[in-house]
């Protein structure tokens, strides 16, 4: 798990040191335990190491195949490492560290672009072929990890995040008009390839890109999830026991792949505890579990110990439990506005940015229970649109979309204005071949595209802020083909995750298991009043966001005026005028220089 960056000169012109420097300033806490350099003709490498599969300096990066001469840096854990090692050794390589990295090396000579199809795990790395003179850029299947790209005059970059591209320089920072009408519809989700800026863009989720010296690129998908299904069918309880297996599978692979101690973020739902029974049941040992909390509110309580402590005390883990005071949620929060790649607004970026601060003093890697409500219907829309009538984005823009196309109008500057693009990608991603019924293209599209820049980024940029690198079993991608192949109405019964409820029972209090859906509670955020009122009122009416000319003056007016109003405000999407403030103080921090 670490930081990578690099620059490809267009027409062999040879990248600056001092660029790679700035970026890899910038990746330093992704990274903490080891930095690297290479430098071939035009082609520049460079790497921030956390280690957590071969401690030693022989896993360093940016590291060379000494048989082909390629150089890799990677960023990830592949799961299934050891065997493909074995495999690569009976066909003569051979091999002078004992880490996944250069198993990927070897597998790039052995098979070459077609070498990501044969891992299983968390991965975004690019490969330098001295041979080919050719970058070779992957992402892993769900884009658990990131991988942002631009260009500049010159040449090609890619880093781990954008503030790296933006230290290096010559990136169009400029807000593209259908990225922003993304942003304020999907819960601040901008599919890739794009960013919010023009002159970024990111590998999508199961592709590779192939890039020469003159600059032409290649860009290639390599899994598709296909949502129908079996052609044997299964019983409710043969679909049980597969579930049961592939999950277990798949906690045991990110337990034991590491050479340091992993832990557990124990939220106090279902997701989580089940990891740790499953972990348990695998006979893990000595586990350390991880719980935050925060100041109850009139309408909600701010923590969820009275769930996970029933949870660890069963499983006897060493429980560790951190209470943060409302008054440190304000204040803090720009800290983890500067670790976001891109602008979030999920209140509970800044719950897991502190959790992970705190988790860090404990352990290098966690697993965390993301992907779970989407891979296995979790939410209370699914049900709802499962019910409507009518065209697919009929049935699903009404119970997701933040906003619809004509209040995205009257949100935005005339400059900003489009038509609904949003509605148009939907409808197409919902219309992908080889999904059975239309819960099943919801969930598929959720999977493989909104959860990539909602949980599963903010889950990455907040722990690897601290050096922490969070696993996610639930997004095993062979789980999560399993589960697409599965009838919609076992994942939909008893209020969504049916199937996981049944594999919990048993296991871990009945309480847990039948407990109201909950959310990550960070009360202090959720209720526009008070000083969160305020902080979100100074940046909207700041002198710097209204030069900006983003947002309609009348429309933030409105909005102050009645922020819990109808309309501004639900629990799960957040109010309207924190989304504005959150989009805004993020501009503020990476593009006006106040991080800088």
């Amino acid at each position: 798990m670490c930081g990578i960056a690099g620059e490809l000169g267009f027409g062999g012109r040879p990248p600056e040191s001092s660029v790679m420097q700035r970026m890899l300033d910038r990746l330093r806490r992704r990274g903490p335990d080891h930095e690297g350099h290479y430098r071939q003709g035009p082609v520049l490498l460079g790497h921030r190491r956390l280690a957590i599969i071969d401690l030693s300096a022989a896993a360093d990066q940016p590291m060379t195949d000494e048989a082909t001469g390629s150089t890799i840096v990677f960023n990830g854990t592949i799961y299934n490492y050891p065997a493909l090692r074995n495999e690569l050794i009976g066909r003569g390589h051979r091999f002078r560290s004992s880490g996944d990295t250069e198993v990927i090396l070897k597998a790039y000579a052995e098979w070459g672009e077609r070498c990501v199809e044969r891992l299983i795990g968390m991965f975004a790395f690019a490969i330098w072929d001295v041979r080919e003179q050719r970058l070779f850029l992957a992402r892993d299947r769900l884009g658990i990890k990131p991988l942002y790209y631009g260009e500049t005059r010159d040449g090609f970059r890619f880093a781990s995040n954008v503030q790296a591209l933006l230290a290096g320089g010559g990136v169009d920072s400029a807000i593209d008009p259908i990225a922003l009408h993304h942003h304020m519809s999907l819960h601040a989700v901008v599919p890739a390839p794009r960013t919010l800026l023009k002159g970024v863009r990111k590998l999508p989720p199961a592709h590779t890109l192939s890039i020469g010296p003159d600059g032409r690129q290649q860009l290639r998908a390599y899994w598709h999830l296909s949502a129908q299904r079996p052609a044997a069918p299964r019983s409710e309880q043969d679909w049980v026991e597969a579930i049961h297996a592939a999950l277990r599978t798949a906690v045991e692979r990110r337990m034991r792949i590491a050479d340091v101690p992993v832990g557990v973020l124990l939220s106090g739902g279902l997701d989580s505890s089940l990891l740790v029974a499953l972990l348990a049941e695998s006979g893990a040992s000595g586990l350390k579990t991880f719980t935050v909390g925060f100041e109850d509110q009139p309408e909600e309580k701010g923590s969820e110990f009275e769930y996970s402590d029933p949870v660890a005390a069963r499983y006897a883990t060493e429980h560790h439990k951190f209470e943060i005071p409302n008054s440190e949620v304000l204040t803090r929060l720009p800290e983890a506005v500067d670790q976001m790649s891109e602008p979030m607004v999920a209140q509970d970026a800044v719950a897991f940015y502190l959790l992970s601060g705190q988790v860090s003093r404990h352990v290098k890697a966690v697993q965390s229970g993301q992907g779970a409500d989407e891979v296995f219907g979790g939410y209370f829309w699914y049900p709802q649109m499962a019910a409507a009538q009518g065209e697919p984005i009929e049935r699903f823009r009404p119970r997701y979309f933040d906003r619809d196309h004509a209040e995205y109008l009257r949100t935005v500057m005339p400059a900003y204005a489009t038509d609904d693009v949003t509605s148009a990608f939907v409808a197409a991603r919902l219309a992908e071949a080889d999904a059975d019924e239309f819960i099943d293209q919801v969930l598929r599209f959720d999977v493989t595209t909104l959860i990539v820049d909602d949980p599963v980024k903010r889950v990455d940029n907040m722990t690897m802020a601290w050096g922490l690198e969070a696993r996610v079993p639930f997004l095993d991608h062979e789980l999560v083909e399993l589960a697409a192949s599965m009838p919609p109405d076992l994942k939909l019964r008893d209020g969504g995750k049916y199937v996981l409820k049944q594999i919990a029972r048993g296991r871990i209090p009945d309480a847990v298991i039948d407990r109201p859906k909950g959310y990550f509670p960070v009360p202090a955020l959720k209720y526009v009043r008070g000083e969160a009122y305020d902080f979100m009122a100074d940046i909207v009416n700041s002198r710097t966001s209204r030069e900006r000319g983003l947002f309609r003056p009348e429309y933030v007016d409105a909005l102050l005026a009645d922020p819990e109003g109808e309309g501004s405000f639900t629990a799960i999407r957040g109010n309207k005028l924190w989304h504005l403030a959150l989009l805004e103080l993020w501009l503020q921090r990476h593009l006006d220089g106040a991080v800088y």
